[in-house]
């Protein structure tokens, strides 16, 4: 399942061509929009298989959506035609570009807020599924590797043609738009086997860095170059099907806007057990999933040497844990299960046949139904926590989502371990989602807040929040004022326990405070440097306290795919205390909750309802 957040009032999802129960235009649909207030869901016509594919935000708040597999029919078997099924009506996917333009509720039947794809008007160079994708400081999307079809790893064995594996890889990078030929890329040679989904984020200085296999580079998407950087230690893989955990940490004034990227769990599996396209090699379901957890920072602004930094263990081994970074700028690590890996499978080189398999199809075994919470400013060695979180007795393994909502909560759903719809496996196709509420919705107040933009620039005038008295309690304005953050959270397009695009930048400020308890934040826009937040959508939060506000959407940049305006940063005020404020010991008027695994009804294929677990 891949999901996106679409503007405040929509979330976009997306499955895999399947005999789903939901309809349109009389065949199974993969495709819908989820109402985040009314909690209802309304399926969309996608044309071709959208199966694994990548997907990234553009500089105007719209989406687009890259590859997947080929036309599929009943039980995932071989189409009607090459490149289209009459059953399913799926065409190819292997090389499309969809792209959509979010609507909110008014409008969303209008011919403009549909998914467009046109493989005559637009469409990769080179067939990719299960490649990564990753924003450039101009807005143009980097199009890195991916399988030609469907497999479990991207190699055969022996593994004697690791470029191309007899027309099964495509070891090549392109972009959109297009800046020329799909190009070879060493680095998805090196790394044959494991890298599908590399793991990409961008640098401050424009190198974007890489992780497959156990090998980490810098690569330069303007000359091709590649920088080797340490290999990722204890042998432990957190590509898929391994599929760790994979965030860069919040980007804070107190860092330097320092990029660091932390990896948590997957598989120190060996590499001979992953087997081939066809299978793994071993009863993946039955060897547990790591709980190392290791950070680097690419660019080190001392001018040191980049290395690999073991942090926290998790409190459990886990495999397609996904993180989601939260407003408070703490790190949720959800779903996954504690053995095996991602994938399904029919059989393994030990267990001959589908009736032998220990769980069905799925390669993974030992759900995890409790979150737990990492922090990246705690001491080392208490980072992890997972005191006073609820659980979900739902089976989340491979194919399920999690995504940051506006009034930051995270939306948690999918999971099919199974190649086609299949209700009645140990871990069946799960259509009914969840909503966790972290910690801070026990808080009885929430921000209150005024004069927030629609568009943010690189550098230039700073702008002005207004925070309400209402929007604390238990703290002076002062304190308040003081304890304020602005920061903008971009959820990214999330997908296979990983959320291509995700980011947490958090802007400097000052403040005035006001006689009557309100004060007035004095909000610098993004540094003037497009690689730390690239332009497009994302979601502004005020938090106080550690109490974040509802998120409001706003777009970053010049709305275009272009080298992007950038001025220079204007002084913020200093800082203004108030003279006489009253200490507030009581919660106001606007509650915020404190939910404790509230429910609603789960709905058919992809007609998501919700239940909801949290704090």
């Amino acid at each position: 399942m891949m999901m996106f957040l679409g503007n405040e009032e929509m979330v976009y999802i997306l499955d895999k061509t399947e005999g789903n129960a939901a309809q349109i235009d009389g065949h199974p649909a993969w495709g819908s929009v989820w109402d985040i207030n009314g909690h209802n869901a309304t399926t969309m016509s996608v044309l071709s298989n959208t199966f694994c594919a990548s997907g990234m935000h553009l500089p105007n708040g719209s989406y687009a959506t890259f590859g997947g597999n080929g036309a599929v029919g009943i039980g995932y078997g071989s189409p009607s035609s090459p490149n289209y099924d009459d059953v399913y009506d799926d065409y190819d996917g292997r090389k499309a570009i969809r792209i959509l333009n979010p609507c909110t509720s008014a409008n969303l039947s209008d011919p403009g807020c549909q998914w467009y794809e046109n493989a005559a008007v637009l469409s990769m160079q080179e067939m990719r599924w299960y490649s990564a994708a990753e924003a450039l400081g101009d807005g143009t999307v980097a199009l890195i590797g991916g399988f030609t079809s469907g497999g479990y790893v991207n190699r055969n064995i022996p593994n004697i043609d690791p470029a191309y594996e007899g027309g099964g890889a495509t070891p090549t990078y392109e972009f959109y738009p297009s800046r020329g030929s799909a190009t070879v890329m060493n680095f998805m040679i090196t790394t044959s086997g494991l890298n599908a989904y590399a793991h990409t984020y961008l640098m401050p200085s424009g190198k974007m860095f890489i992780q497959a296999n156990l090998s980490t580079i810098l690569w330069d998407p303007d000359t091709n170059e590649e920088t080797p950087l340490p290999a990722m230690p204890n042998d432990v893989a957190r590509v898929y099907p391994a599929s760790g955990a994979v965030a860069m940490l919040p980007l804070t004034p107190a860092n330097n806007y320092t990029p660091t990227v932390l990896f948590c769990g997957g598989s120190d599996m060996p590499a001979d057990y992953y087997g081939n396209y066809s299978w793994p090699f071993y009863n993946t379901w039955t060897y547990p999933a790591s709980a190392d957890c290791q950070r680097i920072t690419p660019e080190p602004q001392d001018g040191s040497s980049p290395t690999y930094e073991q942090d926290d263990d998790m409190l459990e081994g886990r495999t397609m844990g996904q993180f989601i970074t939260l407003p408070d700028g703490t790190m949720l690590v959800i779903n996954g299960g504690t053995n095996g890996t991602a994938g399904f499978s029919n059989q393994t080189l030990y267990t001959p046949s589908l009736d032998q398999m220990a769980f069905f199809q799925s390669l993974a075994s030992g759900p995890v139904g409790t979150p737990a919470i990492f922090n990246p400013n705690a001491p080392k060695g208490s980072r992890w926590s997972n005191a006073g979180l609820g659980s979900s007795n739902i089976a989340r393994l491979y194919h399920s989502s999690a995504i940051l909502l506006p009034d930051a909560s995270v939306l948690v759903a999918g999971s099919n371990p199974n190649i086609d719809v299949e209700l009645h496996a140990p871990f069946p196709t799960t259509y009914a989602a969840e909503i966790f509420y972290p910690p801070y919705f026990a808080s009885s107040v929430r921000p209150q807040v005024t004069g927030t933009p629609s568009t943010l620039s690189y550098g230039g005038s700073y702008f002005n929040l207004t925070v309400s008295s209402t929007s604390y309690t238990k703290s002076s304005a002062n304190d308040a004022a003081a304890n304020t953050t602005v920061v903008l959270v971009r959820g990214g397009f999330t997908t296979h326990a990983m959320n291509m695009g995700q980011r947490h930048l958090q802007l400097n400020n000052t403040y005035s405070v006001n006689n009557d308890g309100s004060y007035v934040l004095h909000v610098s826009q993004v540094p003037p440097n497009s690689n730390l937040l690239t332009p497009g959508p994302t979601l502004l939060f005020v938090v106080v306290n550690g109490i974040p506000s509802n998120g409001t959407m706003v777009i970053v940049g010049s709305g275009r795919v272009e080298t992007q305006p950038t001025t220079v940063v204007q002084a913020l005020p200093v800082v203004q205390n108030a003279t006489t404020t009253a200490d507030k010991t009581s919660g106001a008027a606007n509650a915020f909750g404190g939910r404790a695994m509230t429910s609603v009804v789960a709905g058919a294929a992809l007609l998501l309802g919700c239940h909801a677990l949290g704090y």
